[in-house]
This record gives C-alpha cells, sequence and structure tokens, in this order.
C-alpha cells in the first residue's frame, strides 16, 4: 500500500483566520460542499479535497487504506504552510471515515472533528468487494441507480434537483480503479476497537434518512471518544451538505466556535 495523492480547492474565506478542510464522500467531489463553504468561509479559511480518481484528484493505481488516505490529508494540509495551528475538520462518509483516521493518525493536527454520515465501520467487507469488482467491470455508470437511492432523502432529488444531478456525474465521471481501490479500502477500515485514543472533540451528524450511517453509528462514535456530541441533519439521507447546506454550515460554525 501507498499513499495515494490528493487534490485540494484553491483556499477561500480570510487568509488569517483558522482552516476548515472539508472530505468528500466515495463516488462525489468538492461538489458536495459548494453550497456550504460560502458561510464557512465568512469566518474561516477553507478548502475541500477529492477523492483519488475523482474530481480533480490523479487516479490511483495501488491499493491504499483509510489510514493512508488520512495521512495524503495531512500532508495536503501540511503543504499549505500554515505552520503547526491546528485545522478544524468535516468530513462525510468515505471522508468522515478520514477524520476519525486523522484524529488517530494526527491529533495535533486537528482542532475539532465534524464526522458526518459516517461510522467506525461502514458496511461489509463483502460487500465492498462485490461493488468494486462490479465497477472494475461495468464502470461507476453501473452504480449510479444504487447511489442515488442511498445518497437522498426521497424529496432531495425534486428539492435540488442540479446539484443532485452534478453529483451523479461525478460518479460517472470517477475513474473505475480508484473508486474499485475506494471500496476495498472501506472494505478494510474498522477503528471501533480505537475510538477511545480520540481526544480532539467530535461531532457525529447523522441524516434522519440515512441507510448507510444510521443515528446508531453516530451514537457509537460520540459515546466512545472523550468528548462526542450527536446531531441529526432533518430531510437529508447520505450526503446532508448537498441536500440541506443551511443546516450544515450553521452546525459546524456552532461547532467550531466553541473552540475559538
Amino acid at each position: 500500500m501507498t499513499v495515494p495523492q490528493i487534490t485540494l480547492t484553491a483556499p477561500v474565506g480570510p487568509p488569517d483566520a483558522p482552516l476548515v478542510v472539508l472530505g468528500p464522500s466515495l463516488g462525489t467531489s468538492t461538489i458536495l460542499w459548494e453550497d456550504v463553504i460560502p458561510s464557512l468561509a465568512a469566518e474561516y479559511r477553507v478548502v475541500a479535497w477529492d477523492l483519488p480518481g475523482h474530481g480533480s484528484s490523479p487516479a490511483a493505481s495501488a491499493s491504499f487504506s483509510v489510514e493512508e488516505l488520512a495521512d495524503a490529508v495531512a500532508d495536503a494540509v501540511l503543504s499549505l504552510g500554515r505552520g503547526a495551528a491546528p485545522v478544524f475538520y468535516a468530513g462525510v462518509s468515505l471522508g468522515g471515515a478520514t477524520g476519525l483516521a486523522l484524529a488517530l493518525r494526527h491529533p495535533s493536527l486537528l482542532a475539532r472533528a465534524a464526522i458526518i454520515a459516517a461510522g467506525a465501520k461502514l458496511g461489509e467487507a463483502e460487500g465492498w468487494h462485490e461493488r468494486a469488482a462490479q465497477v472494475r467491470a461495468q464502470s461507476t455508470s453501473s452504480v449510479i441507480v444504487g447511489s442515488a437511492q442511498r445518497w437522498f432523502a426521497p424529496d432531495s432529488i425534486a428539492r435540488r434537483p442540479d446539484i443532485s444531478g452534478r453529483l451523479l456525474h461525478a460518479l460517472q465521471d470517477a475513474d473505475d480503479e480508484s473508486y474499485a481501490l475506494c471500496c476495498e479500502a472501506l472494505a478494510a477500515y474498522d477503528v471501533r476497537g480505537s475510538l477511545g485514543e480520540i481526544r480532539v472533540p467530535v461531532l457525529a451528524v447523522w441524516g434522519e434518512h440515512d441507510v448507510v450511517a444510521s443515528e446508531a453509528k453516530s451514537a457509537e462514535i460520540a459515546s466512545a471518544v472523550a468528548s462526542g456530541t450527536i446531531l441529526e441533519i432533518s430531510d437529508a439521507a447520505h450526503l446532508p451538505p448537498a441536500e440541506q447546506p443551511e443546516a450544515v454550515a450553521s452546525a459546524l460554525l456552532e461547532f467550531f466556535q466553541e473552540a475559538r
């Protein structure tokens, strides 16, 4: 395994403000955070990152773990040259799993972490290996229908058709092998036994209609870390920042402000 390459968006917001780093869900891109970033950037310096082979990040050709994704994020953040000031992190699904790995492997880098629509373990290994094989054989186009059903609450696509459609196009455009490698990273991911080692404050967020990462996943995180709280986002499923950007922005601003 190796540390994969990822790409950050250009920073926005006041240059001297604390840094907020935003992470993606599998199959999405930084589009996921587009409607949240303006609210955050009024008070923070904000960057978002893409998974390997997604959005603007280069494709991966070698296996990597969620922990190595966390190392890649840490490297990218440090490359911004902002010194040793801890950053605020928020990530969705695989991006949330990466946030937990960051808190375990790079605790001095984080001030606070919001773990959204994620868990200390996500799905079962067999299912992830099956999806990886499917995408290698039939491309990411073959998982669009199933992803749309998991990603969005019943009225989300009708309420926000533009960003929903763009996210599904991002899935179709993702590199097949990179997507499969992300699936295999999730197959091996399980930090349930390590949650007690996380000392940075954690906000565990779930969407009301999320069938992938339910309230129980968030409760497991919040109850096991040293300082954890939970929050539900109403009328959202697996992609709350795209479905309910105002509610997510408000929750993050309140959570991050507590540390300032």
